[in-house]
């Protein structure tokens, strides 16, 4: 007598069927498959859908993230002389770069720069170890799995290249082109990139709710930062100095493209014609501070209460 198949308990344990119409136990589902509630028997289902925009933006400031401590430890680690850093700057963002294309080249389908992944549906998807169900309230059925396949792992698969290719590479380049001024941004890398993976780890649906607002937030204050660390304050010289040094321009295009980059993830582009004209507000914040900076000067404060 065939014993009757009821949907699996929990959120995300599934069986998985064969071509002779059988299916297992309750488990969890293999990588890159989902468990279909559409019916009761709870069948494992390969995951054939496509990131949406979304997912590429969260997926492009995890890569992002990287990049970005990469030119900061290059530019903090040799604050008292910053000529010939020009070339590390270069080969971070390559490294960079050529690690995002070898992780899609890996991940399903392998060979393409085109992602299989399965739909993120809600905030439990992305910590299924928390959701393990205990039918009997005695033993507990293991269903963890990467529900939301493969945000979860590729941003790790990506930190590992970009790890390996800066080990190749920057050595090299740190010892032929810029007389060992790269060695200890390398160091650096070495920690931050194994703190990167534990954040993935950890964080990461909570990052991928919030990433916009925290990018936004951070690129602000950062920026402030930028430009408080100018001894002279006044509103011309504080526009020169950042309209005439190569080094300040890049650091306020790099700010501007980040306002921009948070606003499209916020917005999404769902509404073109509302939503896109909102990327020209990106030097405003900048704009800001140099045209109020006078009144906001300690020194001027001081002669005012005077």
């Amino acid at each position: 007598m065939d014993m009757e198949i009821v949907k699996c308990p929990g959120i995300y344990c599934g069986r998985n069927g064969d071509t002779s119409g059988n299916f297992s136990l309750c488990g969890a589902c293999p990588r890159g498959t989902r468990r279909n509630d559409s019916n009761d028997l709870s069948v494992c289902e390969l995951c054939g859908d496509t990131p949406y925009f979304y997912d590429w933006l969260f997926l492009g400031f995890m890569a992002m993230i990287s990049l970005l401590l990469h030119w900061f430890f290059i530019d903090f680690t040799n604050s008292r002389n910053r000529t010939g850093l020009v070339i590390l700057h270069i080969s971070a963002f390559i490294e960079s770069v050529l690690a995002a294309i070898l992780t899609l080249l890996v991940s399903e389908p392998a060979g393409s720069f085109s992602l299989r992944s399965c739909k993120v549906l809600q905030l439990s998807d992305w910590y299924t170890m928390l959701y393990n169900p205990s039918p009997d309230y005695t033993t507990t059925l293991h269903c963890t799995q990467e529900a939301v396949y493969p945000l979860y792992t590729i941003v790790m698969v990506y930190y590992a290249f970009s790890l390996v290719l800066m080990m190749l590479v920057r050595p090299f380049l740190s010892s032929r082109f810029s007389n060992h001024k790269g060695t200890k941004a390398i160091y650096a890398a070495l920690y931050f990139f194994p703190t990167l993976v534990l954040v993935q780890a950890v964080f990461a649906g909570l990052l991928y709710y919030s990433f916009p607002y925290i990018l936004i937030v951070t690129s602000l204050i950062t920026l402030a930062l930028h430009l408080a660390n100018f001894e002279n304050q006044d509103p011309k010289s504080l526009l020169k100095a950042n309209v005439t040094d190569g080094r300040n321009i890049a650091i306020m295009v790099g700010h501007w493209v980040l306002h921009g980059y948070a606003i499209i993830s916020i917005t999404e582009l769902r509404d073109p014609q509302l939503h896109a004209p909102l990327i020209a507000l990106v030097p405003f914040p900048a704009l800001f501070y140099v045209l109020t900076s006078y009144y906001t000067d300690p020194d001027k404060l001081d002669q005012v209460e005077s």
